[in-house]
């Protein structure tokens, strides 16, 4: 029986923490308070609240379950990228690898250290975890990257899906009408 698909799935690095203001974490909370807002538009099909909890001191195969299932029920995949993204060694690494490999799902790339258009992706490549450059190079990933701003996370989380991917493979990214629409100049 195949899951309906209709949630996003949202990594990032914790940088060993659960702590708002110490890891990218702090992203993930602003996404949640932008949802749970009845007077914003967005809105964060969240698949993190899909699954059952896991707790922090879960063994490695109960957190791999709960991830499958998450990710099973996923659309598209927000990849949070901060300076630290690249040095987390497991569980980003596993989400890249099973949101392109196994669910086939769209990354949305967004940058927190970007506030204006990016419109080089393949310039941020010094950001980007291992398991996505590989997935980008052999052409595996279908990727939109952005920078951190409500509007255009909120585009591709409607745009973008399994059935929809962006364009340019693994390298995707807004054109200046988009932006302006968005209220991102630069």
């Amino acid at each position: 029986m195949m899951a309906y698909r209709n949630g996003t799935y949202v990594a990032f690095h914790a940088n060993g923490t659960n702590i708002p203001g110490k890891s990218d974490i702090t992203y993930y909370q602003l996404m949640r308070a932008w949802s749970a807002r009845p007077d914003d538009d967005f809105t964060l099909v969240n698949s993190h609240e899909k699954a059952s909890a896991v707790r922090d001191t879960s063994q490695a195969a109960t957190l791999r379950r709960s991830l499958h299932a998450r990710l099973g029920n996923s659309k598209n995949m927000v990849l949070i990228i901060g300076q630290t993204t690249k040095y987390d060694t497991d569980w980003v690494p596993f989400e890249i690898e099973q949101a392109v490999d196994k669910y086939e799902i769209p990354i949305i790339a967004a940058y927190v250290d970007y506030s204006v258009p990016i419109r080089a992706p393949a310039a941020l490549r010094s950001y980007w975890p291992d398991a996505l450059a590989k997935r980008i190079d052999n052409g595996s990933a279908s990727v939109i990257h952005m920078p951190f701003k409500k509007a255009a996370i909120l585009d591709a989380m409607r745009q973008f899906s399994h059935n929809n991917l962006p364009a340019n493979g693994g390298l995707g990214f807004y054109t200046n009408d988009a932006y302006l629409t968005f209220g991102i100049v630069g």
